[in-house]
Formats: structure tokens, sequence, C-alpha cells
């Protein structure tokens, strides 16, 4: 008979038989699986960025030639830095004339405590993005309201933002039926649409085609220097 690690046993007629080897061959579990790579950005995708503003640029300015060029919405989330001779724009007198209050100049250096709203390319319906803005003061007051001119940078200014391409627009209130009832995956088209933000202000579709990853960058506008296209 052959030994204890012999595949094979002779038979009476002096033949060898093969025996199969029990369980599973080694190294045939949790094969490691090949990485999933996404090639192409969602348009429904948010992108963080940082940008830099570089002293002595507007800081409104500069937000708006990048949404132009790139085609794309900005929501800002917040800011640090300092800017100075600030416009703002006080609450109307009027509930039915929002926007149309007088506007205030405040000159001097401000420290920014707080940057947020958003910023869409043109031609941008009215009402619909804007920036406000909260200001410290160098006696400590603090100041803030709509930002109704020029931001210029007093020192390097760094934004975060994230950048879209699509926006979903809902009319509001809700219907008596949409609050009652569910939406199905079939009426949620109904009620509203999410179209391309070069949709909504009548540029061409074409402006979607450029989805590639690109690698993290900070945006910076410098005097005098062109915002690079990518």
């Amino acid at each position: 008979m052959a030994g204890g690690g012999d595949l094979s046993a002779i038979t009476k007629t002096g033949e060898h038989a093969v025996r199969r080897p029990r369980g599973r061959p080694a190294g045939s579990k949790n094969k490691p699986k090949p990485p999933i790579i996404i090639t192409r950005d969602s348009a429904n995708t948010l992108r963080a960025h940082a940008m830099e503003v570089s002293p002595g640029c507007d800081v409104v300015e500069s937000l708006a030639t990048f949404a132009r060029r790139k085609q794309q919405g900005i929501w800002v989330l917040s800011a640090a830095g300092f800017v100075s001779n600030v416009m703002l724009r006080q609450p109307s007198p009027s509930p039915a004339g929002p926007g149309n209050g007088p506007v205030v100049t405040l000159h001097g250096r401000f420290e920014i405590l707080s940057l947020i709203g958003s910023v869409l390319p043109p031609p941008a319906p009215p009402g619909v993005a804007g920036l406000a803005i909260y200001l410290v003061g160098p006696q400590g007051q603090v100041v803030g309201g709509a930002i109704a001119g020029p931001l210029m940078a007093s020192g390097p200014v760094v934004i975060m933002a994230a950048t879209f391409m699509n926006a979903t627009f809902d009319r509001l209130p809700m219907d008596k039926e949409e609050v009652v009832v569910a939406p199905t995956a079939h009426d949620h088209h109904h009620h509203h649409r999410v179209i391309g933000v070069p949709d909504v202000y009548g540029n061409p579709q074409s402006l979607l085609s450029n989805t590639a990853l690109p690698p993290p960058e900070i945006y910076t506008w410098s005097t005098g220097r062109p915002l690079s296209k990518t």
C-alpha cells in the first residue's frame, strides 16, 4: 500500500487509481477583487474646493469669473481673511420689495467671520443667488448683511466652497396631494426636475462634457494674471 502522502493506490489488476484531494485548493479562497475605478464624475456630485483670493482682488468678481468659465454653480460654505471697504445692503423697509434696501459702505479693514451663499453662471435670474457676509471691526463690533458691491481682499482670503452642475428646482408650498401621498419614482419627476446649471440660463449642454476627475487643486486669482482654463 502506498504511504500516507501518496495520492494513488494499487488495485487488484495492478493499475493505479488516482484519488482526488479533499478540500479547497490552496489559495483559491478570498481572492482579492479588482478595484473599482470611477473615471467619470457624476453630474450630481458636489466637489469641494479651497480657493485663495490674492490681496487687492475682488472676492465677488473672482467667484463670478470662476463660475462663468467653469459653467458651474458655486456654493460658498465659509471664508477666512481680511477685506476692506465693504458695501452691504440693508433690509428693505417694504416687505414686498426684498433686495431693494439702502446700501451702506463700511470703510476700513474687517476680518471675515462668515461668508455664505451661492454664485451661478450668467445669465442668472435675479434673486436666485447672492452672498451674505459677517465681519468684525477693529474695535470688536460685528456687522453683516448682503454683499451689494465689490469685496476687496486686503490680505489672502481662503474660501471653502462646493461646485455643482445640476440643481433641483421645487415649487413651494407643495400641493396637498404631494404632502399626503408619498411620491413614487414616476411621480417624482413630475413634481420637480433636475436640470443642468448651464441649461437654466440658456447655455449649451455641451458644456457638461468635461467630466473627468482632475487632481486636487487650489485656485488662486492674482492681479493681472488670467485664470487658467482646464
